[in-house]
Parts: structure tokens; sequence; C-alpha cells
């Protein structure tokens, strides 16, 4: 059972605070928690034990003399909230006692996912160092994201990353340091890491060629910088699409550097049910690479675990990809997936084919509400029984 905590504080994430509330306007607890129950907007009920938290966002652990070495961020998507990982949160500290600090995340929240991939990492960065400043002892880090959270948590790592050097321990010089902390796990769930242009990349839109151009054209009408991110077509300064450089070291921003020094990185996809991300762009594969598609689960203790298919342990080397897009190689995707495909993944496929909650695929793979995706339970403890601590 989560222990009690000596505080309990109501708190706003700063980042917002300005942006909608008038002068001197404070919500009364109990709207607050109804507000934070139904997962709207980055109203969250903020818990701790000695220490104030600037960040904003949920930390969640056993209260012990021992105090937790790992930090496990988890990141919502988009039009998401901290509430939204609740339910996994929750399992983490019950399985895992005295020995994670679980942090949900909320500097990214509701229309906040609207302002772009870079400036919503930078956010979740900033966030990261804010928990670290706070909790002492945490020695390990570890991020679980849903969706665009995962394109986030990338952005952010690549933010984090600090190179290793000669006088640094064995294990620290293999790969570097995230905001000081050796990296363990980098876990996603149903995110679009090559994006959502064509391809049945965005299967809403039923793989019509007329709908995916339309899409791409209008995409920052609906979802502003994130959309045209999503859809790659970005062009800031000239550069190449934010999503594209992501996929190498570019610059100052060793995204791939960054993931490698992960000890694990793990892609869940939806095989099928999923109307907003491709299971080719969330499990990083081209069409060839794709399992057959009658996957039967095999595991009575995870029944919508259809396919699983193991990176190496070892992790391969990082260099980095030309970012040049040019006459002859003009498929942004398998830039992406050359650049990705550099680091062994670990690609856990999901079917809810027989659930009655398929057709909300894309929530129930993360247990978004329990009574609306509770079918997504396995996925969570599967999730949990492999994780790395």
């Amino acid at each position: 059972m989560i222990a009690s905590f000596s505080t309990l504080q109501i708190s706003i994430s700063d980042s917002i605070s300005p942006r909608f509330l008038p002068p001197h306007f404070q919500f009364k607890p109990n709207q607050m928690e109804w507000m934070n129950r139904l997962g709207l907007g980055c109203f969250s009920m903020k818990r701790e034990l000695k220490t104030e938290i600037e960040s904003g966002g949920e930390d969640l652990f056993v209260e012990s003399a021992e105090k937790p070495e790992h930090l496990v961020v988890m990141v919502n998507g988009i039009i998401g909230s901290s509430a939204d990982w609740k339910y996994a949160a929750e399992q983490f500290v019950n399985k895992f006692p005295d020995k994670v600090l679980v942090h949900r995340s909320e500097s990214n929240c509701a229309t906040l996912t609207f302002d772009g991939v870079d400036m919503m990492g930078q956010r979740l960065a900033n966030e990261v160092l804010s928990v670290i400043k706070h909790r002492s002892g945490l020695k390990k880090i570890s991020f679980v994201a849903h969706s665009l959270g995962g394109l986030v948590a990338r952005y952010a790592i690549g933010k984090l990353y600090q190179q290793p050097n000669s006088l640094d321990s064995p294990s620290k010089a293999k790969g570097g340091e995230i905001a000081g902390l050796e990296p363990i796990n980098f876990i996603t769930f149903a995110t679009p890491h090559l994006g959502v242009r064509g391809h049945r990349q965005f299967p809403i839109l039923c793989g019509l060629p007329f709908l995916e151009r339309t899409a791409s054209q209008t995409a920052h009408l609906a979802a502003g910088r994130t959309g045209k991110h999503l859809f790659l077509v970005d062009n800031d300064d000239g550069n190449p699409p934010l999503l594209i450089r992501m996929a190498t070291d570019s610059g100052d921003l060793k995204f791939i550097s960054a993931l490698h020094a992960f000890k694990r990185r793990v892609a869940y996809a939806n095989v099928n049910f999923d109307y907003m991300v491709g299971w080719r762009t969330s499990s990083i594969r081209r069409p060839s690479e794709l399992p057959k598609p009658n996957l039967l689960a095999t595991d009575p203790n995870y029944p919508h675990i259809v396919y699983v298919e193991h990176g190496n342990v070892n992790n391969g080397s990082c260099q980095s990809t030309s970012t040049v897009v040019t006459e002859e190689n003009t498929d942004l995707e398998e830039e992406m997936i050359d650049g990705l495909g550099q680091l062994p993944w670990e690609r856990v496929d999901v079917s809810f084919h027989n659930s009655k909650q398929r057709y909300v695929a894309h929530n129930t793979i993360q247990v978004k509400t329990y009574w609306l995706h509770s079918d997504g339970k396995d996925v969570v403890f599967h999730m949990m029984d492999h994780f790395c601590l």
C-alpha cells in the first residue's frame, strides 16, 4: 500500500498559471481533485514528503528509511495530463517499494502539447532537473512515455545528455549520463517515432492519398507546431524536419548518443485498431519487417501481447547519419529508420482484437482511464515484469 504523506499541497504548474488563470484565482481542493480525476488540463494534487517540487507533476513513492534511487519519469501524450499515467504509476510503486520514485510529468498538458516537440522537450528537461534537484539519493533514471510523449522524451534526453569523460567510472564511461544519472530504461507506448506522414502512419485517414496530403498541409491548423513536426513539414531556418534531426546527433543535441546511453530501449506498438498511430511508426519498422498479421497471444499472463522481438543485449555502435535530403534520397521515413535502427530495440506488439476496448486501443495500451481501458493492464504488467532496476 502506498504510504501516507506528511504534507498535501495543491499546486498549479508555474509554466501555465499566468496563461490560464486570472490574478489571485485559486481552486478549492475538491475542485482540483475533480478535474484531476477527469484528466482535464494540468491541474493535479502534488504529494510530497519533505520538500517542495517547483516543477509541478506528482511524485509517488513508498515512505521508508531508505530513499529510492531510481527515478521513473512518465510522460503523457497529446492533449493529455499527468493523470493519464495514474494507474501505471501506482502499480510501479506497489511492485518496487523502496526502489523507485515515479514522477508523472505535468509540464506539457492540454493545449501546451501543441507548442512543438522541441519546446515541450525543453520544458520536460527543465522539469526533470527540478525533480532531481529536490530529491537526494537518486542514481538511475528511466522514461516511460505514451504517444507524442515518446518524441518529447527523446528530445528531452538530447538536452539532458552528458558525454562521458576519462574520469568517469567504467559504467558511466560506457555511454554517458542523463541529467547526471545512469540511464536504464527508455520505454514508449504507441509513439509515432517516424512521424505520421503518409504510408498509413495516421490510420484514421484510412491510407487515402488525398486525405494524407490534405492532413500534411493543414496539420498546423489543428495541432500547431506539433502538427508540423508530426507530418514532417517543418523547416525552421531551412533545417531538415525536426524528427529527421532527432534520428541522429544534430549539432549540440546528441539525440542518438542519448538513446544509446540507455541500457534498454523498448517500443510497445498496437498491431491494429489504433486509429492515431500506425503499427510501423510506433514499432520503428519497414513494411517488410512487420510480423505476419495473424498474430496470436501465447502467454496467458499477457493475453494482449502477440509478438516480442528482443533487441541485442549489447548496445550497438553509435554513429551519425546524414540529415541532408537529396533528390536521390527523398524517403524521410527511411532516414529515420536508418538513424534509430543503429541501436537495438525491444519491440513488443500488442493486439486488442478480441477486446471490447479495441476501438480505443491507442489509450487502452497505457490504461489511460482504468474503467474505460482496463484491458491494457496486462501490457502495463508486462512492462513492469521486464523493467530493469
